[in-house]
């Protein structure tokens, strides 16, 4: 799991101006789409070499120490993967109808065999088998999707309320009223924004 030193989970994410901050989708299949994507998210490819995937896999939530062998199949395989969740997510965050297509690739990515917990012999905490390859992975992530369509967070899959972002995220807070894709980012932002207009004087 990647985490900050607060303990915290989520990715490290970069402003269009170069500041980090971290992002938390709540689930590990939704952790992939940040990597880039179809349309026009495409500029935001970092997804280039199957070392990159194994890159990610490192920075997923996914146990530390996870190392895939990756083929450029696989590679071409998790891109397909992530134009469906895309898709799906952004549908069931808007209350659409969800593809057929894009259901079909996330359940047959899904019926592959997954990666294979363990316990660690040294440390005794949760860890994945050796000889890992990218199609468990894919396989792992597609079933972490399953659940989460199929699951309590259903629901509570949403886009950040900010108008300029689309980062899609499951809402896992108790209350279950988070708008944001970091508070540190849009939710800051959208502060500022409402504290300059309390404060401009109305016309007329």
């Amino acid at each position: 799991m990647t985490e900050s030193s607060t303990g915290a989970p989520g990715l490290l994410l970069h402003t269009r101006e170069g500041r980090p901050y971290r992002f938390d989708p709540g689930a590990l299949c939704l952790e992939l789409l940040p990597t880039g994507g179809h349309a026009r998210y495409t500029r935001y490819e970092v997804l280039h070499t199957p070392g990159d995937l194994v890159r990610w896999a490192g920075e997923s939530r996914l146990p530390d120490g996870l190392s895939p062998t990756v083929s450029a199949q696989e590679l071409a395989r998790a891109h397909e993967l992530r134009a469906a969740l895309w898709s799906l997510t952004a549908d069931r965050a808007h209350g659409r109808a969800l593809s057929p297509s894009d259901l079909a690739v996330v359940n047959a990515v899904a019926a592959e065999p997954p990666l294979v917990p363990r316990i660690d012999p040294g440390s005794g905490a949760l860890a994945m088998a050796p000889d890992a390859t990218g199609t468990a992975l894919l396989s792992t992530v597609a079933r972490d999707a399953v659940e989460l369509f199929t699951g309590p967070y259903a629901d509570r899959i949403r886009e950040c309320g900010a108008d300029n972002c689309k980062l899609l995220f499951a809402d896992t807070s108790r209350p279950g009223r988070r708008r944001w894709c970091a508070m540190e980012h849009c939710g800051n932002l959208h502060k500022v924004r409402a504290h300059r207009a309390r404060r401009t004087p109305k016309e007329g």
